[in-house]
């Protein structure tokens, strides 16, 4: 269906393309916050009539704006309403733990016109897990209503002895106010009159929620943390039009989706259902932004330390030092229902925590973070080896222990996405080949900072244990035949010779001798898993492939970014760019020209770019996605640590200049100015106040 969201901080608001919440909905439309829906039906009739839609749109994100009208209303031959005299514009948004919705009713009829606008609302406080079908279980009840003539309020008693409510007010009379939830107002407007009526909503859990303000000032804060979020990223610039809508509505995206949690902003994984804290979607996002905004990588790191695993528990899949793979804050979590609270069943988060960290230093030379989260380190290192490898074989491996929990636990978790080349699916416990790569980086990447830190002996033993598992990687996990890595190890320690991007993933590790790089790169770019419009999860031509299944052949754009990152840094420009090629082409046939979460995998020659049906949008890693077109294409990569910033410039087909602004690096800024003279590419360095060296690489591919 077509749906319109808009969300702030930790409130989100989703309705159909009408701005409705109708009684009955199949795709859990409603107002959420902390996993629980405050509000479960919100429409408007016109005279008891359904408004005819004319536009729907949310691009700007912090605000929607939904234009309406009348049909036409007779009785008994006598005129009520001609056809479209009224234009009903509904404008929301949301600000600091409260909804705002404005309706504007303009009389377009020659004459005055009577009529009445009457909404519908209603709050059920159910679960999330509840309305997306996934647990059912202990809940509460509502336990009163009240009414005023300027509100209408509704209360709830967990199972979890929390009280929450939902109270609703609006700032014009009422001819009545129902408890069963129905508002009606009366109005009569001259020619061209416009008069109008501000509902505001306010979650309230155990006594706290929000504070109402005058709507205008609502909507300017709203504005104005935008103009400061657009103020501190790095301008981006290019004459290539499709390029610079996307990275806009990237950064764009990304705002809306940062939380504050007490640790500073960091991205949740994407709207609708996974507006949380999700260890490998926030990491991996906060990772995309690190050239645009690097004090995200600090939020999110200290969020997810703050959750950091303490204990061995089974029914959370619960380690010490692990990081978490997601949290909830609902009903069924706080009674143990479900194992949310939160849920670490997940093998990449803890070693995308160490990458994360030690990404984050190359950018900004921040030694403190590294050092305030010393003991997290620390921990994360001793997971790794210790919980990660189950059986000492050297590689880290997944087995699910909760009954409640995921089976298949890195970044394709569906129950079909790893399987064998027979078409039988892989038994745990399983390693991942992208697995061992995220930890080959973090453990070079901690010993760089330990390095840094003096800790030189810490040092070294890392980057033995790194050698140790390249060379353990290229033994187990190589297919000759294939010159490709497998996806996984089975529990037999059986390669899992399917075709999939999950090796791709390791090239940004620099894991790789270059020859294994080179036939990795040139097997992605080939036909079989290039569509034309990005690279597919599985290779056309696997008995696991199927371009509309969720992981066996549909295109990620942040898979595709993580390939990107490691073809780039490995100097492979010229792969790089056709799938960013492919990427950009595909974002012109979907809404607002934004990546979304994930779409189907059929080739180019289709003709257009194919829909996943229930693919989040916006989505934290596929808005970030488009801000690593522009590190890629630059071929940017800073060391911080060694006070080295590496440039190795190729512009896309069709693209002749590129400058971006105020990339923050260490202490200082660097400005690139890139553009073609001919055949000539001349790269400027407009602004350099990092007292940093900057090298430029030859091209090589």
């Amino acid at each position: 269906m077509n749906y319109r969201v808009i969300k702030e901080n930790d409130l989100f608001f989703l309705t159909d393309d009408k701005g409705n919440i109708p009684q009955e909905n199949s795709y859990g439309l409603g107002l959420y916050t902390k996993d629980t829906r405050f509000l479960s039906k919100f429409d408007v009739k016109i005279n008891g009539q359904d408004p005819i839609l004319l536009s729907s749109s949310a691009d700007e994100n912090y605000m929607a704006k939904i234009l309406l009208t009348n049909p036409h209303m007779e009785e008994d031959g006598n005129l009520i309403l001609w056809r479209e005299s009224v234009e009903i514009e509904r404008k929301r948004l949301i600000y600091d733990g409260v909804l705002y919705e404005t309706l504007q009713l303009k009389n377009y009829y020659p004459k005055p016109v009577e009529f009445e606008i009457s909404v519908h609302v209603d709050a059920d406080f159910m679960d999330m897990f509840i309305i997306r079908g996934f647990q059912y279980g202990e809940i509460g009840k509502r336990t009163g209503e009240e009414t005023t003539d300027r509100s209408l309020s509704y209360f709830y008693k967990g199972a979890d002895d929390v009280e929450r409510a939902t109270k609703i007010q609006w700032d014009r009379e009422a001819v009545s106010v129902k408890q069963e939830g129905e508002v009606t107002f009366k109005f009569r407007l001259d020619h061209a009159e416009a008069q109008s009526v501000t509902f505001t909503v306010s979650p309230e859990i155990d006594g706290e929620s929000g504070t109402v303000i005058e709507p205008d000032a609502a909507l300017q804060n709203l504005k104005d943390s935008y103009e400061k979020w657009e103020s501190e990223t790095p301008g981006v610039k290019t004459d290539f039009e499709p390029l610079q809508r996307l990275v806009d509505r990237g950064i764009q995206d990304l705002r809306v989706l940062l939380t504050d949690l007490g640790y500073g902003q960091f991205p949740v994984a994407g709207l609708p259902w996974f507006g949380v804290p999700f260890g490998r979607d926030s990491l991996i996002a906060a990772l995309q932004m690190l050239a645009f905004n690097p004090e995200i990588a600090k939020g999110t790191l200290l969020t997810m330390a703050s959750q950091q695993g303490t204990k061995v528990d089974p029914w959370r899949d619960e380690q010490p030092g692990k990081i978490m793979h997601e949290i909830r804050y609902g009903e069924l979590a706080a009674t143990n229902q479900v194992p949310f609270t939160p849920y670490y069943g997940t093998i990449d988060a803890t070693p995308l925590f160490l990458v994360l960290l030690s990404e984050y230093t190359k950018w900004t030379g921040d030694l403190s973070l590294a050092e305030e989260l010393s003991q997290n380190v620390e921990d994360a290192l001793m997971w790794i080896d210790e919980y990660g490898d189950r059986d000492g074989d050297g590689f880290v491996e997944y087995h699910q222990e909760s009954s409640k929990g995921i089976a298949n636990q890195g970044w394709k978790d569906s129950g079909d996405s790893v399987v064998h080349r027979n078409g039988d699916y892989a038994e745990t416990p399983i390693a991942l080949s992208e697995v061992q790569g995220y930890v080959y980086q973090a453990k070079q990447g901690v010993a760089a900072i330990y390095e840094a830190q003096g800790k030189v002996e810490e040092a070294a033993k890392l980057r033995n244990e790194a050698e140790q598992l390249k060379e353990r990687y290229d033994e187990a996990f190589w297919m000759d035949d294939q010159q490709f890595h497998a996806i996984a190890l089975d529990k037999d320690k059986k390669q899992v010779g399917t075709l999939t991007t999950n090796p791709g993933h390791v090239l940004f590790a620099e894991m790789l001798d270059d020859n294994k790089a080179d036939a990795v790169i040139e097997k992605l770019v080939s036909p079989a898993f290039f569509s034309g419009y990005g690279i597919r999860t599985m290779a056309e031509g696997e008995a696991g492939y199927n371009p509309m299944s969720y992981h066996d052949g549909s295109i990620w754009p942040h898979d595709n970014s993580m390939i990107l990152l490691g073809m780039s840094k490995l100097n492979r420009q010229s792969a790089a760019n056709t799938v960013i090629n492919g990427l950009i082409d595909a974002a012109k046939h979907f809404e607002y020209d934004r990546l979304p979460e994930l779409f189907c995998g059929y080739s180019a020659e289709e003709g257009r770019a194919v829909k996943y049906p229930v693919a989040c949008s916006p989505q934290a890693w596929a808005a970030g996605t488009p801000l690593v077109f522009i590190q890629t294409i630059l071929g940017l990569f800073p060391d911080s640590l060694h006070k080295v910033i590496t440039l190795s410039p190729k512009l896309l087909v069709g693209m002749n200049e590129l400058t971006v602004k105020k990339i923050k690096i260490g202490g200082g800024f660097l400005s690139v100015d890139v553009h073609r003279e001919g055949e000539e590419t001349v790269v400027t360095i407009v602004e350099n106040t990092t007292g940093y060296e900057v090298v430029q690489k030859e091209q090589t591919a």
